[in-house]
């Protein structure tokens, strides 16, 4: 009873409330007396969460969370590690249920679980009931071929029947985003096959608007264009790329480059096509970070389009909050046991030499391997702390099975784990090096092959005594 007469309230509120976006919650008894968060992201290239709005859950298991937003979004809400996802337009009220932890919940503090969250409406063409109705329709059409072999051919013919499919199912739907949800989910699925890349740049980025604000047509975007200057840099027409970064950082140098590219012709999306590459190469071992800073530092001021400066911003802002000097960022991670421990734990007034690396980066192993000699010198003045990025915790254990001499604190990031996005690593590898006071001192640090070592001895040094008769 309860939950119809909730029901009827949000109603009335979505033609009353003179709000942007309310949400208007009833939350699993279990979470009682916690905080839910309201998350946006920042945008769809560098995926920084912000918090927009929060309150606490009462005693009876409601909340209400409120905000503003010009455009149709998808936002997170988080409980503790509970989170989920939902789509909210502006002008709207939504009613929801949040759930609470289940048997297949990851209880541990400190990492993510993914949950459903109900939204009340019988209105069938509500956003969310949308895109549930496109997502179901994919699956069915998929599992009716679950037992026989797909070939790509087979499953883009499939992709191509289920798009006459949506078009006459939702010919009557005049909701914009949603539109462009099935299209560049659908431009996603033909990204995972076989599907030519001409095709797919003339189907869904030719002579049509960037959508800087639609999460499924980003998707698209960066899938699209993953590692597209590294591969244009190895074509005839390519240049010197990696000149123009590391050795002039100049970014009218490496613009002109792609002049010529018939792909990105469009001044507009060839400047977000080079940023993205930009952020990508800040965390590949390739390419000077401060030179690549430069480049888009220089991308910012000289951009005409509002949206790419935003996210050039938006970028360096995160990445200048890592600057030395600055706060190091704290962070959960799991030991070999499946504990979770906290960065600002290790609190035993020493120097902390973080780095981040995978089994399946030879660097970053052999790496791994110097840090041993690093520790036997600088134990008793710095705490040794890695971090394993492997998708799974078998290579892991596996890992510090088989390298017992590797005895210092090595974690594990698992998935929902938080360190890897506050350090903004990006690639299998990463260093840092941090003061007893949690600030950093180098950031990023030489790794040991770069050099570390000297770092640490010109730290340590033992202040020799002046033997000059009468000066102290």
């Amino acid at each position: 009873m309860r939950i119809v007469i909730f029901t009827f309230i949000i109603y009335i509120s979505i033609a009353l409330s003179a709000q942007n976006i309310t949400i208007k919650g009833k939350a699993h008894s279990s979470l009682i007396g916690k905080e839910i968060t309201l998350n946006d992201f920042t945008d769809y290239i560098n995926y920084n969460r912000v918090v927009e709005s929060s309150d606490t859950i009462d005693a009876q298991g409601f909340f209400e969370l409120k905000f503003e937003s010009k455009v149709t979004k998808p936002i997170l809400l988080n409980v503790e590690n509970l989170v989920g996802k939902i789509y909210v337009q502006p002008n709207y009220v939504y009613g929801i249920y949040f759930p609470g932890k289940d048997s297949l919940t990851n209880n541990q503090k400190g990492t993510e679980s993914t949950v459903d969250i109900t939204i009340y409406s019988q209105d069938s063409t509500e956003l969310n009931s949308l895109i549930i109705d496109f997502n179901t329709q994919y699956h069915q059409l998929f599992l009716r071929s679950k037992d026989e072999y797909l070939s790509p051919t087979k499953i883009n013919n499939l992709l191509d029947t289920f798009i006459v499919i949506c078009r006459h199912r939702y010919n009557n739907i005049n909701k914009i985003y949603f539109k462009s949800y099935v299209e560049y989910s659908i431009a996603d699925f033909f990204s995972n096959t076989s599907r030519s890349k001409i095709m797919l740049y003339k189907q869904f980025f030719e002579q049509k608007p960037i959508l800087y604000d639609n999460y499924e047509y980003m998707q698209f975007f960066n899938s699209y264009f993953m590692g597209y200057l590294k591969s244009f840099a190895s074509t005839k027409n390519g240049g010197n790329i990696y000149n123009s970064i590391n050795t002039f950082a100049d970014y009218k140098d490496l613009s002109n480059q792609f002049s010529s590219d018939a792909l990105i012709k469009n001044d507009t999306l060839r400047e977000l096509v080079l940023l993205k590459g930009l952020i990508d190469f800040y965390f590949l071992p390739d390419f000077d970070k401060k030179q690549v800073q430069s480049v888009i530092e220089q991308l910012y001021h000289e951009s005409t389009f509002y949206e790419n400066k935003n996210i050039a911003n938006h970028f360096l802002q995160t990445i200048y909050r890592l600057q030395p000097g600055a706060k190091a960022p704290d962070f959960r991670v799991e030991t070999k046991d499946g504990k979770v421990v906290s960065l600002y734990e290790f609190n035993n007034k020493q120097f902390i030499y973080l780095n981040f690396f995978s089994t399946q980066s030879e660097s970053s192993l052999k790496e791994m391997q110097k840090i041993v000699d690093l520790k036997k010198k600088f134990n008793n003045k710095v705490a040794f702390i890695s971090i394993c990025l492997d998708d799974s915790i078998n290579t892991y254990r596996n890992y510090l099975k088989n390298n017992p001499k590797q005895d210092w604190h090595i974690l594990y990031q698992t998935k929902h784990s938080n360190a890897k996005q506050a350090y903004f690593i990006k690639s299998l590898s990463g260093y840092f090096f941090i003061s007893p006071q949690f600030q950093l001192v180098h950031s990023p640090a030489p790794s040991p092959s770069e050099g570390i070592e000297y770092k640490l001895n010109a730290l340590f040094k033992p202040k020799k005594r002046n033997t000059i008769p009468g000066i102290k």
